[in-house]
């Protein structure tokens, strides 16, 4: 593991060994308190988006996959931010993916910890605070969290799948015409 401008920077070659690195730095970071920010009275903001306080925040970890599989994990006293860029191998991965999290980023009020605009470079984020934590299980927002990680890849293989194929009949469906 080697270190980079913005935290400590692991890559992972397997799935399994990367989705075991996430579960592990995410429970790490998941102990989170109450804290009252120090700027403002009777304000709890999260630290992690509010940066008002470095010595709240800890240093923030890049778990990567390859070059467009990465995870960034932004922890502070009080809240936990991970984004997540999703592989994109083509152009089809490209638009199917800015199609399926804009989806999701509409419905964020479903999904309680979900951000709906994503850190730039990310395609997704997620806002973890202590009230989140203090009202659900804390292996439980990390099970979610890696399990949602583990199924977007396969809905994305799904969903390129499944557009080739009707792409693929589409076009045969047109060149009969021309016989």
């Amino acid at each position: 593991p080697g270190t980079s401008s913005v935290g400590t920077f692991v890559m992972s070659a397997t799935l399994k060994s990367y989705l075991d690195a996430i579960r592990s730095t995410l429970t790490a970071s998941m102990c989170l308190e109450n804290f009252a920010s120090q700027v403002v009275e009777r304000h709890n903001k999260p630290e992690v988006e509010a940066r008002t306080s470095p010595e709240l925040l800890m240093n923030p970890v890049i778990i990567a996959r390859s070059d467009q599989e990465r995870v960034l994990i932004e922890g502070s006293i009080n809240s936990v931010r991970v984004s997540v860029a999703i592989k994109k191998s083509d152009e089809l991965d490209i638009v199917l993916a800015r199609r399926f999290l804009r989806f999701l980023a509409q419905r964020a009020e479903h999904f309680v910890i979900l951000r709906r605009e994503p850190l730039e470079g990310y395609d997704i984020s997620f806002l973890v605070t202590n009230h989140h934590t203090e009202s659900m299980f804390k292996h439980k927002l990390v099970d979610f969290l890696v399990q949602f990680m583990q199924d977007i890849d396969a809905e994305m293989s799904e969903m390129k799948i499944s557009v080739s194929t009707r792409a693929r009949l589409v076009s045969k469906e047109y060149l009969t015409n021309f016989k």
